[in-house]
């Protein structure tokens, strides 16, 4: 078990570090200007002008990969922390107050867990439209009822707790009850779920991007390189063997990182 952990915790948390200093300094410098076209250099294959070749509009392909890594942590990160602090609140608050608070606030959840989360995120982007902000806060909305269940099961095991019953005690009120005795104990499983989160936003993310529905170009993301390599499959293979090999390394490094993750927090995870 101990190796194990070590295991995916090394290659895990190399492969999330690499895309994380990626998405850093390209926000900072780029080899080439993402956005700059030079037809001259259309689908030029990997070289030692361009590492990565270049797409059909002679656009440096390692430098929009590198932009969409940008994009991709940004858009990621936005959205799983406003859907777990969504669903902080209305799971602490549902599995808490109990009641009707909790049937009503828990029969809303539920519908939404009623539609598929990318389905829910194509609905609600018709409304606010497609955006980086969109997608930031229709993904919010397919995630956080999730969230809001694994919260809820959580307190529901804590209320009932000795200490909680003792700081009702000794006079704390329900809201200071919650923020100081309930909502800290919540934060291990929150934390495993929202590490997976990130992989599951990502990859939704580039599924809206490949449908024409996310960033909208030229803005590079991994998604839309995608959709535009499609007709260049047989001639130009670079352009999306790129972009879908920056999605499953990213996608495997943060699903092993959050398998270890949840073993050192799960407290049933046999230890040897």
């Amino acid at each position: 078990m101990k190796t194990k952990f070590k295991t995916h915790t090394l290659i895990g948390g190399a492969l999330v570090a690499v895309l994380l200093a990626v998405a850093v300094v390209a926000a900072l410098w780029t080899p080439y200007n993402p956005l700059g076209i030079d037809l001259r250099s259309k689908l030029q294959p990997p070289s030692m002008a361009h590492w990565l070749g270049t797409d059909e509009f002679g656009r440096d392909v390692a430098s929009r990969a590198m932009q969409g890594a940008a994009t991709s942590c940004l858009v990621a990160l936005l959205t799983v922390t406003l859907a777990t602090a969504m669903g902080l609140v209305v799971g602490v608050v549902a599995g808490f107050v109990r009641g009707w608070t909790d049937r009503v606030l828990m029969a809303f959840n539920d519908t939404l867990l009623a539609f598929p989360g990318l389905l829910l995120a194509l609905g609600v982007m018709v409304i606010v439209g497609a955006n980086k902000w969109g997608i930031v806060l229709a993904l919010s909305m397919a995630y956080a009822p999730s969230v809001v269940r694994v919260v809820r099961g959580t307190v529901l095991s804590l209320r009932e707790r000795e200490y909680v019953e003792a700081s009702r005690m000794i006079g704390n009120g329900e809201l200071y009850t919650m923020w100081r005795h309930v909502l800290p104990n919540c934060m291990a499983p929150v934390a495993v779920l929202a590490t997976s989160m990130f992989g599951w936003v990502l990859l939704s993310e580039s599924a809206l991007s490949f449908l024409g529905l996310g960033v909208p170009p030229p803005a590079p993301t991994w998604g839309n390189m995608l959709a535009s390599a499609r007709p260049y499959m047989a001639s130009a293979v670079w352009l999306c063997v790129v972009p879908g090999l920056c999605i499953a390394l990213t996608l495997l490094g943060i699903n092993l990182l959050g398998e270890s993750l949840r073993d050192r927090l799960d407290p049933r995870t046999e230890k040897s």
